[in-house]
């Protein structure tokens, strides 16, 4: 039976997903914010009056969740969203600016430790591949 899971690509990737998804979350406690929410926060930062469907589609996630996302990072008031027309444009907040450097640190400090796991090439490697499999997978859909 072992053979079937350690050959799926479904089960080694999910498997992969939860146990870097734990990993992340632990770096990103100390800021109360889960790393999606910081990937979200540094998509506005580096694109201000950024829609949510860009953003959608920068984290390749729903449109609701998107929208769900951003309500909760207003409510913690990281971002604010103004409408102009039929677009809803969003933006950081003077403290969603104040805290892209911490965002960028525990994002350094996952990288550390998944590098020292499993050493800086093959770190590279799996996250190429995975973002070619990805790729390929999406766009035969």
């Amino acid at each position: 039976m072992e053979q079937y899971f350690s050959n799926c690509l479904y089960f080694t990737a999910n498997h992969l997903a939860r146990l870097m998804n734990k990993m992340a979350e632990e770096e990103f406690a100390p800021l109360g914010i889960s790393p999606t929410y910081a990937f979200l926060l540094m998509a506005v930062n580096e694109q201000p009056n950024i829609t949510q469907t860009e953003l959608s589609n920068i984290l390749h996630i729903a449109p609701s969740t998107t929208t769900r996302f951003v309500e909760k990072l207003e409510v913690k008031k990281l971002v604010e969203r103004k409408s102009e027309g039929k677009l809803t444009l969003v933006n950081l907040t003077e403290k969603g600016i104040l805290i892209q450097d911490e965002i960028k640190k525990c994002w350094k400090n996952l990288y550390g430790r998944y590098v020292e796991i499993l050493g800086e090439d093959v770190a590279k490697q799996i996250t190429q591949q995975t973002l070619h499999a990805a790729t390929e997978i999406e766009t035969t859909k």
